[in-house]
This record gives C-alpha cells, structure tokens and sequence, in this order.
C-alpha cells in the first residue's frame, strides 16, 4: 500500500535530499530507519530535491509498504511483508519512526493514499521562504543570510511582480540541468519584514535547480541599487544565467508548502 509521510528537515547536516554515493543525504537517512524498523527493504520518493543545506519546514515524500496480503491475490502473502496498518498504527509507526532518526529529521504524519497518488508528480504547487538578516546574530547563523548591506524592499517587490509576468526562467536554472523545459508558473513572489529579518515567499507549480537562491541573488542586486528595476526584464530575457544575479547560500532557504489535489488521499 502507498502511503505519504510528512516531514521536515534542518539540512545543515546533508548533501540535500537525493540519496547519492559516498554523503549523506535525508533520503538515504530516511530509507535505512525505514528498513530496519520494517525489517524489510524501503525506498522512497520525495516530491522534489532540495540542494546542500537547504532546510524543509514541510516536505513529502511517498513511500510503498508490502502488506500481508496481496489486494490482486488475497490468499498469497507478500515477501517481506509487514501487517496493514490501521490509523493507530500509523501514529504508532509515526513515533516509532522518530526514534529511529537523528534530531535534525521530524517526520509529522504518516497519510495513505491511492496506489498511484505520486509525491513529486501529483504536487499542484510549491512554496519556499528565503530569509536575511542585517543584524549579526548567532541564533541564526546557518538559519539565514546575514547580510550588511541595507536593501530597499521596496525596489525589491518591484523588481519581484515583474517574475509573474513570465514563465520561462532558463535565465536562473543551474547550468548543465538535465530539464526537458524551463516554463515555471509563478503565482507569488513577495518580500516582508519579519523582525530584523526580510523574508521572501515564492510559489509556483515548479521550480528548477538553484532557481529560488538565483532569483533572490538578482533581487539583492536590485534591493542595494547595483541595478535598476527594469534589469529583472534584461536578465529573463536573456536566458543566460551568467546574466542574472550571484546565488545567495542555501543554508537561509526553506521549503514551507507543497499542495496536493485532496482526492488522492484516503480518508
């Protein structure tokens, strides 16, 4: 049975999300905890790669679990089967779980849904939070970008409205991307002070690689008047990522949401 587990992350400690040969990943840590509490072979599969340090404040991930019995064959009992769970069992697996993973992992529910609901490609929307500091502080370093330079937040929402007039952003993906298409749909793009803080909110249907530390990178640009407003329309125009603005460090961004139609869940 497939099932969706909710998690979240401080990405300090990991190479990212993908599992990969010789580092640490959260996938990796995820599937071995899995396996050993199973007692069978795990593999899962998030609804996207987040880079080295970046952090998840929610992230999803699916995950198939053979049962006792095979729903095409009910009298055949599956190889390395465990019993089907029953919603006390998921809180249970669900605590369970959490013992079993550092503390930099959280996993907050354990959802099953329909045998061909898919983390990655079922996603209708993605949201991610980057967040600078002007003011050092030692509770946020590796938390957000500490940055000394005063930025106008008001050149920066500007230069941020004009991202959702377009929709192919060749211009901020990572060189050498293996992506059939740079078209992105974003549906905010929005800069707000929280504290000592600005934090930027984006959301979009998909986002490609390095594509948020890219965009903020240009906006800083435009934020400490290095470049006008209207730089952000050269820069997309461009599709050339040596055009666009240094990418800011990972360690100050966060994905916060990931939307899901509500049918492919079992209630």
């Amino acid at each position: 049975m497939r099932y969706f587990i909710q998690l979240s992350y401080n990405g300090t400690p990991y190479h990212g999300w993908q599992r990969q040969p010789n580092a640490v990943t959260v996938q990796q840590t995820i599937e071995e905890a899995l396996s050993t509490l199973l007692r069978t072979p795990i593999t899962i599969m998030g609804a996207g790669r987040t880079d080295t340090g970046v952090h998840a404040q929610m992230m999803y991930a699916h995950v198939d679990i053979p049962h006792e019995s095979d729903p095409k064959n009910p009298n055949e009992t599956l190889e390395g089967a465990v019993p089907a769970f029953a919603k006390a069992d998921l809180t249970t697996l669900t605590y369970k779980l959490n013992n079993f993973l550092p503390p930099s992992i959280a996993i907050q529910d354990i959802l099953p849904v329909k045998e061909d609901a898919h983390a990655r490609f079922d996603a209708t929307y993605r949201s991610y939070v980057y967040r600078i500091h002007s003011h050092k502080n030692p509770f946020t370093q590796e938390r957000a970008f500490y940055y000394k330079i005063p930025l106008d937040l008001e050149r920066m929402q500007e230069a941020s409205e004009i991202l959702k007039t377009y929709t192919d952003f060749e211009c901020f993906s990572k060189s050498n991307t293996d992506v059939n298409t740079y078209l992105c749909a974003i549906k905010e793009a929005k800069w707000s002070q929280v504290d000592n803080e600005y934090h930027f909110t984006i959301t979009a249907d998909r986002f490609l690689r390095n594509m948020v530390r890219a965009i903020v990178g240009t906006l800083v640009a435009i934020g400490q008047g290095k470049k006008p407003v209207s730089w952000m329309h050269e820069v997309i125009k461009g599709k050339n990522r040596s055009l666009a603005g240094a990418s800011v460090p990972a360690y100050g961004l966060y994905l916060i949401d990931i939307g899901y139609p509500k049918h492919i869940f079992i209630d």
